[in-house]
């Protein structure tokens, strides 16, 4: 397996740093010699300790590795020089939320896990990233009803297998969300704001589907530059649509 470059993706000085996205299978990453559950800071591996489930834990591990190592591409850092915090904003404590970069506030992060698998975005402004199994099946209705276009959760459950198509809903919902657009939901997805840029895809080889959210013009860059030194999904390219 490949070795990770110290800095394979320098930012830009006059574009400045690109968004980057990655999507793995938690095996992947765990099998890796260079990302190891050790970078994880002592918070992290209190939290850890509450989860006790050993498959649920790798998942929320290899999370928190891959959010390192899309910010490593982005800053030019090593990994084990990464330091993300999270912070939740309704009760303003730190430990728990929505994660940041604390030496890096100019850059917004987002990760996501289930059952197996794991993503994870770093990127200038605002950017969330969500991943699910394709045999996933969201609901009940009711939830999808209050959660999602409503519109649109009728044109996916109007078609030949609605599933698919509500989880690819519930995906980009789930990304916009961690981006902080939730606001945008009541004109449906596509007639939200003019600066916001969501794309979608289905990553075969992994059996996922997986939405990605962030500030227009701030993503198209980094799903298709640079070398891939690790076999791990990066996206579309180039991502389209809002």
């Amino acid at each position: 397996m490949a070795s990770l470059p110290r800095a394979p993706f320098p930012p830009d000085p006059e574009r400045g740093a690109a968004a980057v996205a990655l999507v793995a299978t938690t095996a992947e990453v765990l099998a890796h010699p260079e990302l190891d559950e050790r970078l994880l800071a002592p918070w992290e591996r209190r939290r850890l300790a509450g989860i006790r489930v050993p498959a649920r834990r790798d998942d929320v591990v290899v999370a928190r590795l891959l959010l390192r190592l899309c910010a490593s591409r982005v800053t030019g850092l090593p990994p084990d020089a990464v330091e993300p915090a999270q912070r939740c904003p309704g009760c303003g404590r730190d430990g728990h939320g929505r994660p940041y970069l604390p030496d890096h506030p100019e850059l917004g992060v987002s990760y996501s896990h289930a059952d197996g698998l794991a993503a994870a975005a770093v990127g200038p402004g605002p950017v969330g990233i969500d991943v699910e199994p394709l045999t996933r099946r969201p609901g009940p209705l009711s939830v999808l009803r209050r959660m999602l276009p409503k519109d649109e959760v009728d044109a996916a459950r109007a078609g030949p297998d609605p599933g698919p198509a509500l989880l690819r809903l519930w995906v980009r919902r789930e990304a916009l969300f961690k981006a902080g657009f939730e606001g945008g939901f009541g004109g449906g997805f596509e007639a939200g704001r003019d600066d916001v840029r969501l794309t979608a895809w289905t990553d075969h080889r992994r059996a996922a589907v997986v939405a990605l959210a962030g500030a227009d013009g701030a993503l198209a860059p980094s799903l298709s530059s640079g070398p891939a030194p690790l076999p791990f999904s990066s996206g579309p390219a180039p991502p389209s649509g809002r």
